[in-house]
């Protein structure tokens, strides 16, 4: 089964619903159960069945594990591309001082004291 959907106007919900179903289909395809994917991925059943029911969420981590498991980790390049930088845009970097943090200037501190101690002439506590 095709799922189409636009990911630029599709909520959260609607994508992640496609991508379990997505998911759940590989799955199927590779004839794998429930119970030896979970195996697999190092992942409890449970989160497997999460996984196959629509609105419910699981990890990033439990989800990189079953695309692994399933053999499909290699397609997360598509989702984040690596875009390198152009010699341009070192180049503007390189001539921009470095940034740095704001750092408030420490006040003096007096010598802490218990507020029922005297002190005498000299300083002193008694």
């Amino acid at each position: 089964m095709v799922h189409k959907i636009d990911f630029t106007l599709a909520s959260s919900e609607a994508i992640e619903n496609v991508l379990s179903e997505r998911i759940e289909e590989i799955r199927l395809r590779q004839n794998i159960t429930q119970s030896e994917l979970a195996k697999e991925a190092g992942v409890s059943r449970s989160t497997i069945t999460r996984l196959a029911q629509e609105g419910k969420g699981i990890s990033l981590d439990s989800f990189i594990r079953i695309l692994k498991a399933l053999r499909i980790s290699h397609k997360l390049e598509v989702l984040i591309p690596v875009s390198p930088i152009s010699p341009l845009e070192e180049l503007k970097r390189a001539n921009q001082p470095s940034r740095q943090r704001a750092r408030t200037k420490k006040q003096e501190q007096k010598e802490w004291t218990w507020g029922d101690q005297k002190q005498d002439d000299e300083g002193d506590t008694s």
